[in-house]
């Protein structure tokens, strides 16, 4: 039937989960087309540190690459997804190259060299919005800005340019973990019935797993999600902490429980993240996930103890069980 269940007998859909697996390989695989537009007096090391970033892992990447000069500004390739400009003072030719792109609809920022106050000039001269103006005097951050501002933008293109460009990788990554974090926090939140969140909460995780791995260049296949769901299944840990919380202070038990499930995710996703950007791969997480489960599950009290478990704590136990047996389980 394609469904695995946990000890509290809830079922979890594994075909669902193996699609979402396939269709983030598929998303990693389409084709990502960058302009970038460099004015003459673009400062040199803001060029050299995109010219770095931008090096594509695959030929399904291409990079269309200008000098935005007065009245010689060639127009955009067909199908670019999105213009990066490097200014400089901002002068007539980077404004001909800026209209350019805005009437040919291309996602565009603009990075630069300076303050707030050279921010603001760039975007009164150039018609830009601020929000779409990348402004440091450390080029490294401006990168780094780059990084969240087209996963922002490119919401469907995110995991192709995480998988072409090591910089983007962190940034789509994050907003993974923050959305599924969010996501189980209302999923905890809004259920009144004990237990019933924890198929989808423990379906949002191993999601979220599966696009992290896959923005790091990792396999997805069918066995891959078998792990993660045997290691996430379950969520007997979060449970418990929740049902503590609902008996200690039942008043405000209902913001506890979505604060748990927010917690935890979000403990799960930013250790995942360190994993891979320590050069781990998903089976090196997998094992590492067991024994942080089994050493968390020793935490929780037995169900005739008394104590309660600080929500604050959660952040060091939070990735969910259901082993049936042992202290968590008795």
């Amino acid at each position: 039937m394609g469904l695995i269940k946990g000890g509290m007998g809830l079922p979890v859909d594994v075909r669902d989960v193996t699609r979402s697996g396939s269709r983030y390989t598929e998303e990693r695989e389409l084709p990502v087309r960058v302009a970038v537009y460099v004015e003459v007096d673009a400062p040199d090391p803001l060029i050299d540190e995109l010219r770095e970033a931008l090096r594509p892992r695959t030929a399904r990447a291409s990079l269309q690459i200008e000098v935005a000069e007065l009245g010689q500004t060639p127009p955009l390739a067909p199908l670019t997804d999105v213009a990066i400009a490097i200014a400089g003072t901002g002068n007539v030719g980077l404004q001909q190259a800026v209209a350019s792109i805005r009437q040919a609809r291309v996602p565009l920022v603009v990075t630069g060299i300076g303050d707030g106050v050279r921010s603001r000039e760039l975007a009164d001269a150039l018609g830009q919005p601020t929000d779409d103006v990348i402004v440091s005097y450390d080029p490294a951050e401006v990168i780094e800005r780059v990084g969240s501002w087209l996963s922002d933008t490119l919401g469907t293109k995110r995991l192709a340019l995480a998988h072409n460009f090591a910089f983007m990788r962190r940034a789509v990554a994050e907003d993974a973990v923050k959305t599924t974090a969010w996501q189980n926090a209302l999923v905890g939140t809004v259920t009144p019935i004990a237990g019933a969140d924890m198929p989808i909460m423990t379906a949002n995780q191993v999601k979220m797993l599966l696009q992290i791995a896959a923005a790091y260049g990792e396999p997805l296949g069918m066995e891959r999600v078998k792990e993660l769901l045997a290691v996430v299944g379950g969520g007997y840990l979060m449970r418990t902490i929740a049902r503590q919380a609902l008996t200690v202070v039942p008043v405000l038990g209902w913001a506890i429980k979505g604060g748990v499930a927010y917690t935890g995710t979000l403990a799960m996703g930013k250790t995942a993240v360190q994993y891979f950007e320590g050069g781990s791969d998903l089976g090196q997480l997998i094992a590492h996930y067991k024994g942080v489960v089994a050493e968390a599950a020793t935490k929780v009290p037995k169900r005739r103890r008394t104590a309660f478990v600080p929500v604050e704590e959660v952040g060091q136990m939070a990735l969910p069980v259901d082993e049936g047996t042992g202290p968590a389980g008795e």
